[in-house]
């Protein structure tokens, strides 16, 4: 039987979301619980695997499990024995088809900036830039991120394929917490982190709004931005 789980989970207590041998992890944690109620070996599949100390408020994985079991019962069972900086939300029984990454229609990140006095409260949970951004400009500079484009520029590492389609990027601001939100179709290595570090440059105006583009268009790094840290991203929503 195929399950579909949603989780929320504090990525700063972890080593990402992928299983490695000999770190804690996500994918790790949440298979042991599940060998153990199936008492046999289960693999989960996530919809994304987020980096080291990246959050998620609804995380999507799918799983089979031999045993028969109530998805009330499954829930609470996981959430009975699992690390306590992980939780399930739901469990839900899914056909066969239904794959947790490539069934996924569109995503949704948020980026969260402290532009106020430093917090060493929330370092784990927001960038502490601590400092004035135009945000004005930044969202200008957005807009040319909107649409199908290869993000080769905002993405690290090697793929067969950079295509992608970001719907919408939305800026909000309560008191000194800036946030970005990227709604989008696919999200590769440090795209969020990269296009984030970007368009920072252009809020301390230190590139122009139309030189974001230039990045998109020639597909390099070319104004040297940086990758911003970790702590600030959040994998909010996943629509099927």
């Amino acid at each position: 039987m195929r399950f579909l789980a949603c989780l929320s989970y504090d990525g700063s207590k972890f080593y990402g979301f992928q299983k490695l041998n000999n770190q804690k992890t996500i994918q790790g944690e949440i298979e042991k619980v599940l060998t153990k109620i199936n008492k046999k070996s289960v693999t989960i599949k996530g919809a994304g695997r987020t980096d080291r100390g990246v959050h998620a408020y609804n995380q999507v994985v799918h799983f089979e499990l031999d045993i028969k079991i109530d998805e009330n019962a499954l829930k609470s069972a996981i959430n009975s024995i699992i690390d306590k900086s992980i939780y399930i939300k739901y469990c839900q029984i899914v056909d066969k088809g239904f794959h947790a990454r490539f069934s996924a229609i569109e995503k949704t990140y948020e980026y969260m900036i402290n532009l106020g006095e430093y917090d060493p409260l929330r370092n784990d949970y927001l960038y502490n830039y601590n400092r004035h951004l135009d945000i004005k400009k930044m969202k200008q500079a957005s807009k040319y991120l909107i649409g199908l484009n290869s993000y080769k520029a905002f993405v690290t590492g090697h793929n067969k394929t950079y295509l992608s389609a970001l719907y919408k990027i939305k800026f909000s601001q309560n008191k000194n917490i800036l946030s970005i939100k990227f709604v989008g179709k696919t999200f590769y290595n440090h795209m969020v982190r990269n296009l984030v570090g970007a368009l920072i440059l252009v809020g301390e105006n230190k590139i122009t709004v139309e030189q974001i583009k230039e990045m998109l268009i020639k597909e390099e790094n070319i104004y040297h931005y940086n990758t911003v840290p970790a702590s600030g991203l959040y994998l909010t929503q996943i629509r099927y």
